[in-house]
This record gives C-alpha cells, structure tokens and sequence, in this order.
C-alpha cells in the first residue's frame, strides 16, 4: 500500500472514532457495563444471604430454645447486612416483651411501651426502619452506658398463621442500614424464625406428650405389647411376667410368638388374625407351661385410613385370683360341711342320752339283782356312750357361734375338749400323740372355742407335715407351760411335730391369707391367717420353731395378766 493510502486509511479511522465520541456511544457502553456490574454485585449480595438464611434454617434445631436461636442469628448475619443488633418480642396478653437479645448485655428485657414507634411495624404487618434517636421510648435506648449507639433500626413482624405475635428487632451503628432489599431480608429472616420458633413449640408440646404418654405406659403394672401386623413386637413396658422373662431375654427374633411363647412359628388360632380379618377386640385364657394363667385382651388399632395398623395387647395374671376363689370354693365346703356337722351333732346328742340312760337303769337293776357280770358290760357301754356324748359336746361348743367373747376358762380342759375331737382322726394315721400339761396354769379370760381353733389348725397342719414322714415313729408333742416375761405372765400352748419342716424361704408366708403348700383339696391357706388373728385379738402372738426336714413347733402365748 502507497504512502497516500495509509493516509487516507488513517483519516476514516479517525473520522469514525471522532463520530463515535460525538454521537454518545462510547458512553453508552461505559454506562452499560458499569450498571451491568452493579447488577451483578447485587445478584451476588442477594445469593449470599440466601445461602446465609439458609444456612440459619440448617443451624436452627427444633430443641434450642429462643435465646439460642437468636444467638446463632446474630453470629452469621453480619455476614449478610449490618447488624450489631438482635433481638425478639413475643406478644403477651396484649403486650410487647422483649424475651431475647443479642450481645445479651445490649439492653435489658422488659416490655416495650405502647407509644413506641416498633409498635407501627407490628400494626402495619410490615417491615419497616426507623431511627433510634427518633423515639425516646425505644429499648435500644435502656442500656445507655453501652459503647455502641444504634443509628438504625429494622422492626419485622413475626407471624403465626395471618395473626402478628411478635417482632423481630435489628439494629446498626450506620446511617440507613435498611433500606427496600435489606428489609425484605430482614422480612424474610423474620418469616423463617417464626416458622422455626413454631416447630421448636410444637416438639415440645409433642415430645412433653410423648414422655406423659410413655411414663404412663410404663407405670401400668400388667404386661402391655404393641405387636405389628407381621407380628413384630414394637414396645412394651417391661412387666414381663416371671415365667416369660427368661424366654423373652434369650429370644433374638422381634416377633411375639417368638419372645413371648418361645415358638417358632404362629400360636395357632393366633387372635391376630381373628382381628385381621372382624376388627374386634379378642380375649383369651392362656395357662403358661410354668404353671401361670394369662388373661390375654387383644385390641385392634386402626390408623388414619381405618386399616389396621397394630395390635395391642394386655396381660393380667390371675394365677392366684383363680386359686383364691378355688380355695374360698373349697373354705365354702368346710363351712357348710361344720355347719352339717353341727346339725348331726344335735340329732345324735338326743339319742345317746337315752341310750346312757337306759344302760345305766339296766346295770342298776341287774346290780340289784346280783348279776354283777352283766352290770360291767354295760358299764362299758356306758362309758362308750358318755365318750361318744362329750365328743359331740365339744363339737357343738366348737361350733358354736353366739359363745360370750370372752369368759374365765381353763386353758387345759380346753386342750382336752379337742383332743378327745380329733385324737382318733390323728392316731388312725399311724400318729403317736404326747400330752404335758402344766396344771399350775391359773384361770385366764379368753375365748374358749376360738383358743380350740387355733389348737385344730396346729393340730391338722402338724398332722399333714407327718403323712409323707418314712423310716421314723411320727410323733405329735401337745404341751401347755406358764412363762414369765418380766412382770407379766403368760400361758403357753404348742403343737410340736417331727415332720418335715418349713423351708426359710416360706417361713414369712405362712401367714399370709390363702398361701398354703398343700394340694388344693386338702388345705385352704386359712388357717394360720386366722388363728394368727385370733392370737392378736387376745393381745397375743404365735412363735414358730421349724426346721427344714427335722420338724416344727407352733406356739399360742396367750397373756394371763392383761396390761
């Protein structure tokens, strides 16, 4: 290219970047790039307190309480826009209070006067700034001797539902910190700390629920399970009867017919699948192999939809209910069976009387007409007959239910009157009985057919230890003894038996109502329960001297000197 033309070249381009000047555009783009930048740094301002409110959303658990929520609050919002302050009021009976604050020494807690301008914000459902020097009555303005003097102020209202409850509070050392895009995040800060506040009410309320509903199920005392449809026991509250606590502790597997039965497979006729298929309740009896009767009460539970969710079920052992009422079956029987005693006793007392009597004329007359052989056979019917009559004496007198309370009575004849009951019925079981009496017993006052009563039940009790005694002579010991304890004295009776003894184990339950080792058909539990109450009542007690397979030795102490 020539010399000319380079010129010519230069001048277009010059021409044009003067044309470009002139005409605006060079401006143009300059005044484009610098608003696109601006937009740009706004975008990013905006992303990052999202990712800040975010983040705020992540930190804040359902368990912290407000103070900690405002606290993780106001250590990440510097990162978003100015705040050296934050704080929160919560709406109460009509009032504003200011329950949280952070740096918590900014200002005190208290409610906020009613002539404060914060109160606009909370009117108008909207964020709103204000200047702290404006209002007078403003918190901010309490802790005067803090370092830091607040020139801005962004109030946010808290809702629940479409109802205000509270503000939330920010507040600078700069000028016009919140203006339209801060407060739209403080706005929306505030949205998010109401929704968290909410959750954080709401678990409680739920897990307070919870912990009531669990400590009442742990404190019923009878077995309660809640078992799935695919029978996987899902709780329980640990009252595990004691014949199914080894089976549950070793079971691996979660379903019921597993740790509750020790079965590998489902009980057959399982109520479960009664209820899967009518939706009723089922109630059923189940005798455990260790010897326990179950009440089992199966309930449906239904979830939202009305379908089967689970099954509950509850055990109550009536193990000692059921053998309760057999033994009050049983005592029923002894009753009605004293009762027909009685009534034979009166029927037979008539006939014996004229049967001694008319042998007594017999032996008379046969005395006078010197027949002296046949006058001593009748003598012993005689006597036989007078045996047979003051048995059926004592048996009316034992059963006797309008006899005085107390009365004076010799403790030995009354030990006597029960012997000649009940010595036949003991010798006739192979039983050798050994009477010591004391006779310097003196007269005491007492209740003779209930001190009779309580001689039977040692008697019978000292008997049935000796029925399965071999290899040794069974031998009862009835004895009477006076004992002095300090300036009283007291009359002793006891039954001594070389039976088999009572274990030490069993010793502190011999007395308990209904308790008894023996088969069902020959004891009820009764009789020590009563007799130690008929001791008691006499201001006496019962000792008990046992010795597992050696025997045992039963003892009446009965005082002679009421205090």
């Amino acid at each position: 290219m020539t010399a000319a033309g380079a010129a010519k070249e230069d001048n277009v381009k010059n021409r044009g970047k003067l044309l470009e000047q002139l005409t605006g555009v060079d401006s143009s783009k300059l005044n484009y790039y610098v608003e696109l930048k601006k937009r740009n740094q706004d975008v990013l301002k905006q992303n990052s307190r999202l990712e800040i409110l975010q983040q705020l959303t992540r930190d804040m658990n359902i368990d912290m309480s407000i103070g900690d929520i405002i606290e993780r609050a106001f250590k990440k919002l510097p990162e978003a826009l100015p705040c050296d302050f934050l704080g929160l009021a919560k709406l109460s009976e009509g009032k504003l209070k200011l329950i949280a604050v952070a740096p918590r020494e900014f200002s005190t807690l208290g409610f906020i006067p009613k002539q404060s301008v914060l109160w606009d914000a909370f009117r108008d459902k909207g964020a709103t700034s204000y200047k702290p020097a404006d209002d007078p009555l403003c918190f901010a303005q309490i802790a005067a001797e803090h370092p830091l003097t607040l020139r801005s102020l962004a109030a946010a209202p808290l809702f629940e539902r479409s109802s205000v409850n509270g503000l939330l509070l920010l507040g600078s050392t700069l000028d016009s910190a919140y203006e339209g895009a801060e407060l739209n995040f403080v706005q929306h800060l505030a949205d998010q700390l109401a929704i968290s506040m909410q959750n954080a009410r709401l678990y409680k309320q739920v897990s307070r629920a919870k912990k009531e509903w669990e400590a009442t199920f742990k404190a019923v005392t009878d077995p309660i399970f809640l078992v799935d449809t695919d029978y996987n026991v899902l709780l329980h509250n640990d009252r595990l009867p004691p014949g199914m606590a080894e089976i549950w502790n070793s079971s691996i597997s979660k379903k019921c017919f597993a740790r509750m039965r020790g079965e590998k497979e489902p009980c057959r006729n399982c109520p479960i699948e009664e209820i899967k298929e009518t939706g009723n309740p089922v109630f059923q009896q189940w005798n455990t192999p260790q010897g326990e009767c179950l009440e089992m009460s199966y309930y449906p539970v239904f979830n939202e939809e009305k379908q089967l969710s689970a099954v509950t079920i509850i055990m109550k052992d009536v193990t000692k209910k059921l053998k309760m009422e057999a033994q009050l079956v049983q005592s029923a029987k002894m009753v009605a069976l004293g009762v027909m005693a009685a009534g034979v006793a009166h029927e037979l007392n008539s006939p014996m009387t004229v049967i001694i009597g008319t042998a007594q004329m017999l032996a008379r007359e046969m005395q006078q007409d010197g027949d002296p052989e046949g006058a001593e056979a009748l003598s012993d019917i005689i006597n036989c007959g007078l045996r047979c009559k003051r048995i059926i004496q004592n048996l009316l007198t034992f059963s006797r239910q309008d006899q005085v309370p107390v009365a004076s009575i010799d403790l030995n004849a009354e030990v006597e009157r029960v012997l000649d009951m009940i010595q036949y019925q003991i010798n006739r079981n192979q039983i050798a009985i050994f009477e010591h009496f004391d006779r310097d017993i003196p007269m005491m006052n007492a209740n003779g057919p209930q001190i009779q009563q309580v001689l039977t039940n040692f008697l019978i009790n000292a008997r049935d230890a000796l029925t399965d005694v071999e290899g040794k002579e069974k031998v009862i010991e009835v004895s009477t003894a006076l004992r002095v304890e300090g300036e009283r004295r007291f009359a002793v009776l006891s039954v001594a038996d070389n039976g088999v003894g009572i274990a030490k184990e069993n010793l502190s339950k011999i007395f308990t109502p209904f308790y008894t080792s023996k088969e069902a058909s020959k004891g009820t539990g009764l009789g020590l329960s009563v007799s130690l109450g008929i001791a008691e009542s006499h201001n006496g007690r019962i000792e008990v001297d046992t010795e597992l397979g050696q025997g045992s030795c039963f003892s009446l102490i009965l005082p002679i000197d009421q205090p």
